[in-house]
């Protein structure tokens, strides 16, 4: 490209709007890869931002569902999601280190050429202009001084040709004449000078100092045309490095998705909620047609049960000894449910190997006229009855799960406690070698600082010791390595009443309550005074609950505690209320006994209509 048939004064001017226009390009590109670096930033944010919303919590329910493959393959999604964000965030540094730093330094060393080619090609101009001047100024001189000489050689010629001038009047004339002569001789030689001079100079402006300007206007023209090119190679370089890395994420989660086994998770539900029960038998075929050859009359003392012994207790005795409050059922409820939570069932395979299973700790009984008066003139003990809802805190020992759920949790909380443990002894370890460098090198620190932590710890590890063994003894208990805990629980009972014992108002004595078997003195009977209008109106009208279904004792249970009832293996019992969740189920023997049982000691076979109800 040659640009000297271009030097123009206007053309010149064109020039330099032209390379301005360029430097504008390039600051409009480099405005142009700032907004890409912003939105490859922003996104690869929004990408953190929802693979983080996303992620499993820890100590939560989602923690336990990672088990499943289906979830783990989301999760490993979650992750590459999170890797491919942070190639976005790559491309943003790299556009803005590779093409924006470098495209802005550039700019303003083309600012800088540009700027100085302009002012030295202004010079230029400005030289030609003044040579110019001065040629003009010495061919006007000439000019003037040859129209002088010409007027004088005139004048001296009219004055010699004229007989009345007189001679030194001539001579005047004639030396005015040669005076203009050499005047116009001498311009005409300062003239051919600069004339020369201005055509030397004209010739070095054209041929030598402007093209040099404008080659050099041209070099920095091509230089931006060719970084801008440079530029857009490696804006789509910057793209191309981080694609193999993109195509490992999007690989990494079609892996997961190919790992997803249905199998493996269908395995996985069946081992989190196996619950060990072994399936129920054949159920025995009930005999109703035994009731029909009992020939007991209307006016008989002695209440004949079908098996033809004869039983000694009468309707109306024995209704007479239930407690007042056997029709109450609401209130019944809440003071007969056992406070304890269910015993496991036997851990053999033979029911009869555990006849006595560990029961809830036996309270100790008082007269119940004094715990009617106590229940009906203490108020503040109101708020007792409302805390004993069913479904209370889960207990220690994990008692009221089915045995392989429970032996999970035990076998969880021991390795918890094992990990806790460990990091114990890691703690002192790393203290005691610290204390003894202390011991050799006092300067570095006082070794007595580190003791009292030691000791700390040493009673940390001591208490998650016995916590683990507590709990390795239930879980060996649930897997039958051990024998019951018969011995304990009767330790652990025999405690129990003896803090229970002391004359205090507490919800664990306020909801005591007979099991419905046992009378009471008649003196002690006549003390209870309850007027009916505080109290029978609100209870007379309830009817003892209807039976929704049947049972079947799996187990034996001997039930020792306020509110339970006894029942032998095989047993075959009416259900009269559901397990709400504690681990009790309330069943009546006889229309007269009923109490709560361990509902894993028993199965349950509720009716139709009472699971529609």
């Amino acid at each position: 490209m040659c640009l000297l048939p271009l030097f123009l004064q206007d053309q010149f001017d064109n020039l330099e709007k032209h390379t301005q226009w360029g430097i504008e390009v390039l600051e409009k590109y480099i405005k142009f890869v700032k907004e890409r670096a912003e939105i490859e930033i922003n996104y690869a944010k929004q990408l953190r931002n929802l693979s983080k919303k996303y992620q499993t919590k820890k100590n939560s329910k989602e923690e336990e569902e990672s088990k499943y493959t289906s979830c783990k393959a989301f999760q490993t999604t979650l992750n590459e999601t999170n890797d491919y964000a942070g190639q976005h965030e790559v491309i943003s540094e790299n556009m803005t280190s590779m093409i924006m730093a470098e495209l802005t330094r550039f700019v303003q060393e083309l600012k800088q050429e540009r700027k100085s080619n302009f002012h030295e090609g202004r010079k230029a101009q400005q030289h030609m202009e003044t040579c110019w001047k001065q040629l003009e100024s010495s061919k006007r001189r000439f000019e003037r001084d040859c129209k002088e000489a010409d007027r004088a050689q005139q004048y001296f010629e009219r004055m010699d040709a004229d007989i009345n001038v007189t001679k030194a009047d001539v001579e005047k004339a004639r030396q005015q004449a040669q005076i203009r002569h050499q005047m116009a001789d001498d311009s005409k030689g300062d003239y051919s000078s600069v004339l020369q001079k201005f055509n030397h100079e004209q010739q070095e402006h054209y041929h030598t100092h402007i093209p040099a300007i404008f080659q050099k206007l041209q070099d920095m023209e091509e230089k931006r045309i060719s970084r801008l090119g440079e530029s857009l190679k490696s804006y789509a370089e910057i793209d191309r490095q981080v694609i193999p890395i993109i195509g490992k994420c999007l690989d990494g989660i079609t892996k997961s998705a190919e790992s997803i086994n249905g199998k493996q998770d269908s395995q996985t539900v069946i081992e989190s909620f196996k619950s060990g029960f072994e399936p129920p038998g054949d159920l025995d075929f009930e005999d109703f047609t035994q009731s029909m050859k009992r020939t007991v009359s209307d006016t008989s003392l002695t209440n004949t049960r079908a098996d033809g012994k004869s039983d000694s207790k009468t309707p109306g005795k024995s209704r007479g000894k239930l407690w007042p409050f056997i029709k109450k059922n609401k209130l019944m409820s809440l003071l007969t449910s056992p406070h304890q939570p269910p015993p496991p069932p036997p851990a053999s395979a033979s029911p009869s190997a555990v006849p006595n299973g560990p029961q809830s700790p036996k309270q100790q009984k008082e007269p119940l006229s004094h715990r009617l008066n106590d229940f009906m003139t203490s108020k503040p003990k109101i708020h007792c009855f409302r805390s004993l809802k069913r479904g209370g805190a889960t207990p220690e020992d994990f008692s009221n799960l089915p045995p392989e759920q429970r032996r999970k949790k035990l076998q969880q909380k021991v390795d918890e406690l094992n990990k806790d443990i460990q990091k114990e002894i890691d703690q002192r370890d790393a203290l005691t070698k610290m204390k003894d460098v202390y011991m050799k090198n006092p300067q570095m620190g006082d070794p007595s600082s580190v003791a009292q932590k030691l000791i700390e710890i040493g009673n940390n590890i001591e208490k998650l010791r016995i916590e683990a063994q507590k709990f390795e003894g239930w879980l060996a208990e649930v897997e039958g390595r051990l024998p019951s805990r018969n011995d304990g629980s009767r330790r652990q009972s025999a405690l129990y009443e003896t803090q229970n014992t002391a004359p205090v108002s507490n919800c664990a004595q306020d909801r005591e309550s007979p099991d419905g078997s046992y009378t009471e003195d008649q003196s002690q009977e006549t003390e209870v005074k309850v007027t009916p209008t505080e109290f029978d109106d609100d209870f007379d009208d309830e009817e003892p609950l209807a039976t929704i279904g049947t049972c079947k004792a799996l187990y034996p249970f001997d039930g020792e505690n306020e509110g339970t009832i006894s029942v032998a293996e095989g047993e075959i019992l009416s259900v009269i209320e559901e397990d709400k969740g504690d681990g009790w189920t309330r069943i009546r023997r006889n229309e007269e006994e009923e109490g709560y049982v361990p509902t894993s000691y028993i199965e349950v076979y509720l009716d139709k209509n009472a699971k529609d109800s």
